[in-house]
């Protein structure tokens, strides 16, 4: 049988790997922006141009995939490390997250466009159809180590619970105090 005790240590690991993979996804917006030539400011939850830059909207395109890219290959390395080495739940955690992240940004394009939603304006497929695709991609691969391992209920319901709680606090500390990075 598979570990899926719910212990203190995977809430905190949980907590962890949100906030890992928030940070390494604004990091690559930032990197990728910087390496373009766009000095920019890198906060919990987003990255913005310092005043005085005005990328193009090819620059802006490439900028916004970077990041979805690095999180969808978070995902895809978790996915591969558990079908390679067996059941961890720890490496579920970073694929869980790196589904959650997107599948949660592409519910955010009803409010505004983000990443996956400003590329497909930007290339003239529609707001939803990159973020559709990257969502079912990813849930596909949770669901596949998901029934792989018989995961239980009350299991993924601590798991996404866990998600969700270090998701949303990370993003109300980001929204009240603009917490910046770099």
């Amino acid at each position: 049988m598979n570990d899926q005790k719910i212990t203190i240590n995977y809430i905190i690991v949980g907590i962890l790997t949100v906030a890992f993979t928030w940070i390494f996804h604004e990091f690559i917006h930032w990197i990728t922006g910087e390496l373009l030539g766009h000095r920019q400011a890198m906060y919990l939850n987003g990255t913005a141009f310092l005043k005085g830059q005005d990328p193009t909207e090819a620059h802006r395109a490439i900028i916004s995939i970077s990041a979805p890219i690095a999180t969808v290959l978070q995902g895809i390395i978790a996915f591969i490390f558990l079908k390679l080495r067996g059941w961890n739940k720890h490496a579920y955690l970073l694929l869980f997250s790196a589904f959650y992240m997107r599948l949660f940004a592409g519910l955010m394009n009803l409010i505004m466009a983000n990443d996956e939603a400003r590329v497909g304006q930007y290339l003239g497929i529609g707001t939803f159809t990159i973020s559709i695709i990257i969502s079912i991609f990813l849930f596909f691969l949770v669901y596949k180590i998901s029934w792989q391992n018989k995961l239980s209920r009350k299991f993924q319901f601590w798991t996404i619970g866990t998600i969700l709680v270090s998701s949303w606090v990370l993003l109300i500390v980001d929204q009240m105090f603009k917490v910046r990075i770099i």
